[in-house]
């Protein structure tokens, strides 16, 4: 399955030390070698750095890890193609204008036999079922909200809707953000940490990579990190149950909508050494 990877903060913040260690899923660590992309949300504009070549040793991805870009929200793809060629406009995230805002989108699943109509505002440049179901929620918040942006509650209901719909064609967990809000789907696995005072040591699960939080951070900064896969191999992260879709703003998971569990009751913590349970 292809890699995800978001972060939702308080405060700008930059994104390196998690980015090492996710960049080595591409090619190095992991067999993803279909092309990568990530995006930062800088005010109302987004940076985008996209490469079909495997992250592992991509040079745009060697520049973007020693490059401190600080955002409220960020969102990464490694890819590891099922529909449509290994090119550029096939590369994740997507990016599109509603309400007088960026989104960003990136996917990881396979939507089989996923031909929706499309409106004509919002459609796909490349040639994934990632970025035909892109198109397809932003042609339905569109025309379910003419007006403009809704409340956060109601765009959670309408996205939560609209991503159980599409999931019935397979997996289909994502990440979505408009630079404010940053919504994460759960529909196999995807799970999350948040981190706050008192900060502690984090070392990467794929690099040999240490960070002490404490000599980065002030006590008042939050951040929360989602990722297909526990990126640390000494912290607890979260799992979100499948068939959930959380919403992070602020650097905190923001209880939005009711709480659909899976087979345990919400929330799940992965065991310590940082692995997925096998069942997901």
């Amino acid at each position: 399955m292809c890699q995800l990877l978001g972060m939702n903060c308080n405060v700008p913040t930059d994104i390196c030390f998690s980015f090492a260690g996710f960049r080595a899923r591409g090619g190095l660590t992991d067999h993803h070698r279909d092309g990568w992309g990530i995006a930062f949300f800088e005010g109302a504009g987004v940076r985008v750095f996209l490469d079909p070549a495997p992250s592992a040793a991509s040079p745009v991805a060697e520049l973007v890890k020693h490059y401190p870009i600080r955002s409220l929200n960020v969102i990464a793809h490694i890819r590891k193609a099922t529909q449509g060629g290994i090119r550029l406009e096939n590369t994740h995230p997507f990016q599109r204008e509603l309400w007088g805002r960026y989104w960003v989108f990136a996917h990881n699943g396979n939507l089989k036999e996923f031909a929706p109509a499309l409106g004509g505002r919002f459609l796909p440049v490349g040639t994934t079922d990632s970025e035909r179901a892109f198109c397809y929620l932003l042609d339905h918040l569109a025309a379910r909200f003419p007006q403009g942006a809704p409340a956060p509650a109601a765009l959670h209901a309408a996205l939560r809707e609209l991503a159980l719909e599409i999931g019935r064609r397979g997996e289909f967990n994502f990440l979505l953000s408009d630079g404010d809000w940053l919504f994460a789907h759960c529909s196999s696995r995807l799970c999350y940490i948040l981190r706050k005072a008192p900060f502690a040591v984090a070392h990467l699960a794929d690099e040999d990579l240490t960070v002490d939080f404490n000599q980065l951070t002030t006590p008042d900064d939050r951040v929360a990190v989602i990722a297909t896969t526990p990126l640390t191999d000494n912290e607890a992260w979260t799992q979100i149950p499948p068939g959930n879709l959380f919403a992070f703003h602020d650097g905190l998971p923001v209880g939005l909508g009711e709480t659909r569990t899976v087979a345990q009751d919400f929330p799940r913590r992965l065991p310590d050494n940082g692995r997925a349970p096998d069942a997901e």
